[in-house]
């Protein structure tokens, strides 16, 4: 067929056990245009971090999304064009934003900050959303 280009695709499992159950990749990248799933705090063991510590869950959801990032050889967060957060009490917008911004606070990417009734696990405060496009110094 004329003007039929194929994209790649590249999906990253990080080996959850919620990856398996529900068929979802932890991230998929689409030529240059990437999509992180819903991302909690935990550990490479599958262990929540920072129980009872919205700052701290973030802080390891960021990093957790930076790895799926660089899985699928994007150029780490500076590619990150959206985040959306989703918390289960509103009222720690501010710790989740502190570190949000520790982060983010040069790259602004346009982010959505909601309260959800709960998560999967009554422990996990905090669940984070990111897409990137791949910069030319990435590819």
């Amino acid at each position: 067929m004329v003007g039929t280009n194929t994209v790649e695709r590249k999906n990253y499992s990080s080996g959850t056990r919620w990856e398996f159950i529900v068929g979802y990749s932890r991230a998929v990248r689409l030529g240059d245009s990437v999509y992180v799933s819903g991302t909690t705090a935990t550990n490479r063991e599958g262990a929540i971090v920072g129980i009872g510590n919205p700052y701290i869950q973030t802080i390891q959801i960021i990093k957790n999304i930076e790895i799926a990032l660089q899985a699928v050889s994007a150029a780490i967060l500076r590619d990150v064009v959206r985040t959306r957060i989703y918390v289960t009490d509103i009222n720690n917008w501010e710790k989740v934003g502190q570190a949000h911004a520790e982060y983010f606070n040069q790259i602004r990417p346009a982010t959505t900050l909601v309260e959800v009734s709960r998560l999967i696990n009554p422990e996990i405060l905090v669940e984070m959303e990111a897409d990137a496009i791949v910069s030319q110094t990435a590819k």
